[in-house]
């Protein structure tokens, strides 16, 4: 069974018909992104072995992993229901992630400020040399 390299790309390029996109774009994109995925997931091994947070990595590669599907929502019609959950499901992580570093960093802050110890003042004479 042999297929001629038009038929392949008549193939390919009819992948992108029900959802009205360029399947040459959403590959690319697709594929592109497939490198900085993998630098996110070292970062992310990296980041549990040094016990730091890993929401940056985290977000960095779910990032990756949705960016061809939000060319999809953009330019497509006709889009998955699951495609829509997914994007969803990321922000909503974003978001939580965002609201509980900024809200460890504020206890941290006050931490801070509450060790910083308080010097006491220069003892001044009550006499006025004269």
């Amino acid at each position: 069974m042999e297929m001629s390299w038009d038929a392949f790309v008549e193939w390919f390029m009819s992948l992108g018909e029900p959802y009205g996109v360029n399947p040459f774009i959403f590959g690319g994109i697709y594929l592109g992104a497939v490198p900085f995925f993998w630098v996110a997931i070292a970062w992310l091994v990296r980041n549990i072995k040094k016990g730091k947070s890993v929401a940056g990595p985290v977000l960095m590669a779910c990032g990756c992993a949705i960016s061809a599907y939000v060319y999809l929502i953009i330019v497509g019609e006709n889009v998955p229901v699951w495609v829509y959950v997914f994007i969803v499901a990321i922000i909503g992580y974003a978001i939580y992630a965002t609201l509980k570093k900024v809200k460890q960093k504020m206890k941290e802050a006050e931490t801070e400020t509450d060790a910083i110890p308080v010097q006491p003042e220069p003892k001044t004479s009550d006499k006025q040399g004269g």
